[in-house]
């Protein structure tokens, strides 16, 4: 559940299809995300998850899955 949200997320704000984000997908690399794009994507997830990621944190989230773990781990 919590992976299909993010790739709805991640698929409105990066303009990509859904199908083609997978867990291993790279939120930078792959996405083309700059640092801009990571507040406005943390902003949206701390709104649908309730989960506020730290500066420190943030270096630690690359992958889709590495998201999808720390939201897990933090609801």
């Amino acid at each position: 559940m919590v992976l299909e949200k993010v790739k709805t997320i991640l698929s409105e704000q990066f303009d990509v299809e859904e199908d083609t984000i997978t867990p291993e997908t790279s939120i930078i690399n792959d996405l083309g995300a700059d640092s801009l794009d990571v507040v406005d994507l943390l902003m949206t997830i701390d709104d649908e998850f309730g989960v506020e990621v730290p500066d420190e944190d943030v270096e630690k989230v690359k992958t889709v899955e590495d998201l999808v773990s720390y939201i897990e781990a933090r609801q």
